[in-house]
């Protein structure tokens, strides 16, 4: 896990967000002079709504301060969840199934991972290949997946059938987060990769090539949820659930066009076009933000059916995503 970067409301003079959600959150038992909580949070590339939650005043009216963790891989992440180097992340919301109800997954142990809130729909999600290439170049291919358990890589398995291509048609390479994958990507060391949240942007205006969209395929879909291993930090991911919820809905409104641009050049190297870009995208009802926050079921039925499809676990003569959807599995907070 890299050094934390600090997530602190800047002299920028926006103003505290002062919708209803917000002002439940400002109107909480944190007074002003309190001594904030600490809150580490591990996100695989930098979070604009995280970002803008602090420069807004969110966290800190909540009482928070959040130290935002760029982490390698998703094993990484839950590890430090469980060791409590991190007490919340932004993850896949297919991470938290691998680690509440697989326990073949890279730990090699259940979790208590819970999902607290819904934050976008993948953001772009899609499998990208280097200028010039078509479906037909993933045969024979390095194909690049943060590891081949993941819920990306089960996306990218179930894109490249529909493109027509095998899963033993191409080779997997274990690379990390999505921004590792993208500098993989553009200097060759693999033919093709999953990107999204802003890394799709640069690879496009670097000349490579959208292959699929996920959402194009597989919808509803849920890209980034808030997640928490255990009960010992479940308040605080539900406060910080909470302001990424408002925030989004303050974007979503039109109104955080400004910040919202200048947080993607500054956080993700997007020039005013991209960044223009990254805006309309968060803003798509398909591929964009949660509205309210709110895990729907619909997703996380297309969430379980790639993992059934692309990676079945039986255990005892049952698939162990059996019990995944069911009302009292524990997989959504329901506080």
């Amino acid at each position: 896990m890299q050094r934390g970067r600090h997530v602190k409301p800047p002299d920028t003079g926006i103003a505290v967000l002062q919708t209803s959600a917000a002002s439940a959150i400002v109107g909480g038992n944190h007074p002003e002079e309190a001594a904030l909580i600490r809150v580490d949070v591990g996100t695989f590339s930098p979070s604009v709504v995280l970002d803008l939650a602090a420069a807004s005043g969110l966290f800190h009216a909540a009482g928070l301060e959040v130290i935002e963790h760029a982490v390698p891989s998703s094993p990484a992440q839950f590890r430090s969840l469980v060791d409590a180097d991190l007490q919340v992340a932004l993850t896949s919301p297919d991470n938290v199934l691998a680690y509440r109800f697989n326990p073949h997954n890279p730990l090699g142990e259940l979790l208590d991972a819970r999902i607290v809130g819904g934050v976008d729909r993948a953001l772009g999600l899609g499998l990208y290949g280097r200028p010039g290439s078509t479906a037909d170049d993933l045969r024979g291919a390095r194909v690049g997946v943060d590891v081949p358990h993941s819920g990306f890589a089960l996306a990218l398995y179930a894109l490249a059938d529909r493109l027509r291509v095998r899963r033993d048609e191409y080779e997997l390479v274990a690379l990390g987060s999505t921004p590792q994958r993208l500098t993989a990507l553009l200097a060759g060391e693999c033919d093709g990769t999953m990107l999204n949240a802003g890394n799709e942007l640069l690879a496009e205006a670097a000349g490579c090539v959208r292959l699929a969209g996920v959402t194009d395929h597989f919808a509803p879909y849920l890209g980034t949820v808030v997640s928490v291993v255990g009960d010992r930090h479940l308040e605080t991911a539900r406060l910080v659930a909470r302001a990424l919820t408002e925030t989004g809905a303050e974007i979503l409104a039109g109104s955080l066009d400004a910040e919202v641009v200048a947080s993607a050049r500054r956080r993700l190297g997007l020039d005013g076009s991209l960044a223009r870009r990254y805006l309309e995208r968060l803003r798509s009802p398909d591929e964009g933000l949660v509205p309210d926050g709110r895990v729907d079921r619909g997703s996380l039925e297309t969430l379980v059916a790639l993992r059934t499809t692309w990676l079945p676990q039986v255990v005892g003569g049952r698939d162990v995503m059996d019990a995944a959807l069911a009302e009292d599995s524990g997989l959504v907070d329901a506080g």
